[in-house]
């Protein structure tokens, strides 16, 4: 069972036809809003200019970002080109390279790939671009839902490039063969609009269908959908779009069941272009927000289409909203009339340490007893920065949990191990002295990037699933022990702010990993995938914000410690929502045969890993590492949905790959399950037993769930 679904009226509808062409002018005069996160660098989509209409904060106050020197913690570093196959081709100079973003296809290597900003789906061609509404194919084991071009435009163009991002955002620049600008075409998550500007005046090839405009526009039809083309000035005849410098023409399809309205509130909003995208956050005791505010070049109102993770659980109150509805592989999408998205998530605050209070003397004394045992089993810590971290965060595990039960001494010098293993990987100097355990600024690529690679970490992949078990690793040791927080503070903030820094800098990119209207992160560095980009273990990624708050609490930074809340609060819901408790009862998924999508892509959704086809792999890359945070697992979740996805992870019991998270799991559905996954646990093979974690933590874990 899902979080109940808050069904959004349509009234406001009809206010909207109105309330467009009112504000269409007030907002230029008075309404238009600064960046939040202000910033003179790396500017949103088209620029830093427009604006948007006034809106209400709702829910939580606004948090205030972190306050971060990104240029004193980057030349801390050593400086070293270490990055690879970041091949910025068509990115304008001064623009940091937007790795681990939903539109990264358009930027890096040589072949042009389709991006999916929902509802739609893009792609540059080598004189223009194409548009597109992807049809999702549901199978057994996928919902795909690829790129079929649906509006060809031509522009002349010979070359494009990048010249303004923002994590939501992107415009790029076509260019004749001269080099000089055509226009900018802009696309944004959520948006469904496509909008090109026109730099000078230019004749464009509007798409097959379009003929005549009436009242600044033209419609298509186009494989069952309808399709529009709107101008703010301009001549369509037979096709043929002649535009004059500034003009802009946008692009749209209309949805599945309009309502009366629909068609004329977005022309009204289409042909004043988004430019940019706003992203503020607030927590409170039960909800952490995340407002998008989607800037148009005359600060009119736009529109935008509504997630599963936007309406599940408690939200605010929208209006503009019940326009129609657009299929994607993520499920049926809500259209919405307005510029500010706010959406709510259960709070989770970042913890490490698990309840053991109310466990029992027979239970307390065989984690004890594990705990011995474990803590003399810990080996050599690994070199990478994926396995490395993962070791040390295991083992800083063991040390928390010794001294949670009274047992300092059987772990002391565990803990002096783990200490001394991250005093090195915090040597801002490190790599001038060796090739392992230390970290380096590219300044081409605009990242940290740790050596030894794993897993294409020198190609920006997964950095938020490698430095949060290093920053989890450091908040664990570092909660009662200043000195070590003094000594790791420059490379862990480093790392800090190479994954989520809140504010662009001339160093490092705007939360390079978290997509805020998707509600989560990306995990490949360039995305060369004709699918988009991908992420596999949303569970890490909720462990990446867990660790950000952890090492914000023992290193007393109060700002930081609020954005990793949002952060962890909202790739929690989401990864609920869409990996391991999705909406099986949406009409796009009929026909998928399993409990959980264990790959999610932009244009794609995946029973599959990149590393196994088995079932328990499925399930368990989902919850790694199942630390003290993960109960967000089952926050409105009912048992039984947890207990359906164990049994198909695990059909012939709990002696598999993952079987120590996947009991974890099953604990989640109630005290009679975790008290059956004890005694499992108990005799459950090492190889069953994951690297980053332990039998005593296992134990303890499922004792403290009512074993």
């Amino acid at each position: 069972m899902t979080g109940a679904t808050t069904f959004l009226p349509g009234s406001g509808r009809t206010r909207w036809v109105v309330a467009l062409a009112v504000l269409a002018v007030a907002a230029v005069v008075v309404l238009l809003v600064l960046r939040p996160w202000g910033g003179t660098v790396a500017p949103a989509a088209g620029g830093s200019g427009g604006g948007a209409p006034a809106a209400p904060v709702v829910g939580p106050d606004d948090a205030t970002p972190p306050d971060v020197d990104a240029a004193a913690l980057t030349s801390a570093l050593v400086q070293a080109p270490d990055a690879k196959k970041i091949d910025s081709v068509r990115l304008a100079e001064g623009v940091a390279p937007p790795s681990n973003r939903w539109y990264s296809g358009l930027v890096f290597g040589k072949e042009l790939l389709p991006v999916f900003p929902l509802p739609l789906s893009f792609a540059l061609t080598p004189s223009g671009f194409t548009v597109g509404l992807p049809d999702p194919v549901t199978s057994a084991k996928a919902v795909v839902g690829p790129h079929v071009p649906a509006v060809t435009v031509d522009v002349g163009a010979a070359s494009a490039q990048v010249v303004a991002a923002d994590p939501v955002a992107v415009t790029t620049r076509l260019l004749d063969a001269g080099g000089a600008p055509l226009g900018d075409v802009t696309v944004a998550a959520g948006s469904p609009f496509v909008s090109f500007t026109a730099a000078a005046d230019v004749d464009v090839v509007a798409g097959e269908g379009f003929t005549t405009l009436t009242d600044g526009v033209a419609e298509a039809e186009v494989a069952g959908t309808t399709w529009a083309l709107a101008v703010s000035d301009g001549t369509l005849t037979d096709g043929a779009l002649a535009l004059p410098q500034g003009a802009t023409a946008a692009w749209y399809a209309l949805p599945d069941d309009p309502s009366d309205d629909a068609a004329a509130v977005l022309a009204a909003a289409a042909v004043d272009p988004v430019v940019g995208v706003d992203v503020t956050y607030g927590v409170g005791d039960d909800v952490a927000r995340t407002t998008l505010t989607y800037r148009t070049a005359g600060a009119t109102p736009s529109a935008y289409v509504l997630m599963r993770h936007h309406t599940t659980g408690d939200q605010p109150e929208r209006d503009g909203c019940g326009l129609g509805t657009y299929r994607s592989v993520y499920g049926t999408l809500e259209l919405c009339a307005g510029s500010t998205l706010t959406s709510f998530a259960p709070t989770l605050h970042p913890t490490g340490e698990l309840d053991l209070e109310g466990v029992d003397g027979e239970r307390r004394d065989a984690v004890l007893a594990q705990l011995e045992l474990d803590v003399a089993a810990t080996g050599a810590f690994a070199s990478d920065t994926y396995y490395g971290g993962k070791h040390l965060y295991r083992a800083a595990t063991l040390v928390r949990l010794g001294e949670s039960l009274g047992a300092p001494d059987t772990v002391a010098e565990l803990r002096t191990r783990v200490a001394d293993a991250l005093r090195e990987w915090a040597e801002p100097t490190g790599c001038d002295a060796r090739d392992a355990r230390c970290f380096v600024y590219d300044e081409a690529a605009r990242s940290v990037i740790g050596r030894t690679w794993s897993f294409g970490s020198q190609e920006l992949n997964d950095h938020h699933f490698h430095y949060g078990y290093l920053l989890s690793a450091a908040g664990l040791l570092g909660a009662d022990d200043p000195d070590l927080v003094d000594d790791l503070r420059p490379v862990m903030d480093a790392l800090a702010a190479d994954i989520a820094a809140a504010e662009p800098s001339q160093e490092l990119p705007q939360l390079r990993t978290f997509d805020p209207y998707a509600g989560h992160a990306w995990a490949s560095g360039t995305s060369p995938f004709a699918d988009g980009n991908n992420q596999e273990s949303a569970s890490e990624a909720v462990n990446a914000w867990n660790g950000l708050g952890l090492w914000a609490a023992a290193s007393g930074q109060d700002d930081l410690l609020t954005q990793a809340t949002w952060l962890a609060s909202t790739e929690a819901a989401s990864a609920r929502d869409y990996w391991t408790d999705p909406d099986l009862d949406d009409p796009v998924t009929e026909g998928f045969e399993h409990r959980v999508f264990a790959l999610n892509w932009s244009g794609k959704r995946d029973y599959a890993t990149w590393f196994s086809p088995e079932p328990s792999a499925m399930l368990g890359i989902l919850l790694i590492p199942m630390g003290p945070v993960s109960d967000y697992l089952a926050v409105d979740v009912d048992p039984a949905t947890i207990l359906a996805a164990a049994d198909e992870a695990t059909p012939a019991g709990p002696d598999v790959k993952f079987g120590d998270y996947l009991l974890m799991y099953r604990a989640l559905a109630g005290p009679e399950e975790a008290s059956a996954a004890w005694d499992d646990a108990v005799g459950l093979s090492d190889t069953s037993v994951d690297d980053g974690s332990s039998r005593a933590y296992l134990l303890a874990w499922l004792a403290a769930h009512g074993a």
